[in-house]
């Protein structure tokens, strides 16, 4: 057999021994998802704000409800005559707020009597939000009646500060709260939690999955199969590089699953395919380059595996797979270039936030590769060491 035919068959035989194991399965494609599930709605920005209303009627309470329902947060109002009920579901975060008029609302307004309102709203940036525009709705519904009732107040005649206060209406419309962003958005308007969060975690389990696997070659090694290897016409390149290919086959089918399935069921938009596709194979080959050194520097499977992860968890919040880097400082991102991870995530943020193509991200390929290159490199020369050590295996 060529050294081509025993690097594809070393790859297969990891490949299998890592698919055999159910705990790996749910590692590799249940918990990446469900993790980017709780992420894509805990930041995601696309629900509908919920608002509980109790409307038992009246002219005021019917201002106010139009203005909601017309409001440009396309706000889902759920109408209820339990106020009890409502709260309990704002507690529980089911609703983002609840908003309770009192049945004689529009006659204690008139007497010039205080009203009061209830409001009640979660701990949401929805929740936040519908308080802010209730206040300015309720500001603007009471504005002419308050007015009116001032002036009856000072001795003017009912029905002339009525006309009066009605002729002032208009002028309502004038005053506008607009928000805008100064300088450049953190993130383009149309990019949701999922888009963010999905790149990142696709990153992050190749490369923890990738090192925690680095086991298999240690096995190989205490089974017996590297030397044996080596007692025939196999070079040690060929031994690492077909453990490496297993890893490989490994993380491209991880990371083609994530792909495909955030694309699927929660809609990311990952840009450029040729683009997104050369990125998880430069991500999986990195992690097979990182998982053959762990593989070579132990001697002992299950503290490779579990330093791997460790490892592999830390050099991923260094290096913004847990936290997007545009929120480091200065002196952070710059420590985070020192790891694949930053040029993997930035490659794929330039895609899917910027609408880049691969031609925009030559750079952080380039850096991927030499990662890759220089991990077989350095376990390739390692492993010739380990194999030809007296007493070892």
């Amino acid at each position: 057999m060529s050294n081509t035919g025993k690097v594809w068959a070393v790859g297969a035989m990891n490949s299998r021994r890592f698919l055999r194991e159910r705990s790996n399965l749910f590692f590799a494609f249940v918990f990446p998802l469900a993790l980017i599930l709780i992420i894509g709605l805990q930041f995601g920005g696309d629900a509908a704000p919920r608002l509980g209303v109790v409307d038992p009627g009246g002219d005021i309470a019917g201002i106010v409800s139009e203005q909601l329902a017309a409001a440009q947060l396309d706000i889902t109002i759920v109408r209820s005559d339990d106020a009890g009920s409502l709260v309990e579901r704002v507690e529980s975060t089911d609703l983002d707020a609840a908003i309770v008029f009192p049945p004689d609302l529009d006659d204690t307004i008139a007497r010039g009597d205080e009203a009061t309102i209830g409001f009640t709203t979660a701990n949401t940036t929805a929740g936040q939000q519908l308080a802010t525009l209730v206040d300015d709705i309720l500001a603007r519904a009471l504005a002419v009646p308050t007015v009116e009732q001032l002036a009856v107040e000072r001795g003017a005649d009912p029905a002339q500060a009525a006309a009066a206060a009605a002729r002032l209406e208009p002028t309502l419309a004038r005053i506008e709260v607009a928000t805008v962003t100064t300088g450049d958005r953190l993130f383009p308007s149309d990019i949701e939690g999922y888009d963010v969060a999905a790149p990142s975690t696709l990153v992050l389990f190749v490369f923890v999955n990738g090192l925690a696997g680095s086991y298999a070659l240690i096995q190989s090694r205490q089974l017996g199969i590297s030397s044996r290897m080596m007692s025939t016409p196999t070079s040690v390149r060929s031994i690492i590089f077909g453990e490496a290919l297993g890893r490989l086959s490994i993380g491209l089918i991880q990371g083609g699953y994530i792909l495909l399935a955030t694309l699927v069921v929660f809609g990311v938009n990952w840009g450029d395919p040729l683009g997104a596709t050369i990125i998880l194979v430069m991500v999986a080959a990195v992690s097979a380059g990182a998982s053959m050194c762990f593989g070579v520097l132990f001697s002992n499977p299950e503290q490779a595996s579990g330093i791997g992860v460790v490892v592999a968890l830390g050099f991923g919040a260094l290096g913004g797979a847990m936290m997007p880097i545009e929120l480091f400082s200065d002196t952070l991102e710059t420590i985070a270039r020192f790891t694949p991870h930053f040029w993997a995530i930035d490659a794929f943020a330039e895609l899917v936030r910027h609408d880049a193509s691969i031609t925009d991200i030559g750079t952080q390929l380039g850096v991927l590769g030499l990662f890759a290159v220089g991990f077989l490199l350095f376990a390739a020369w390692r492993m010739r060491i380990v194999l030809t050590r007296p007493g070892r295996a």
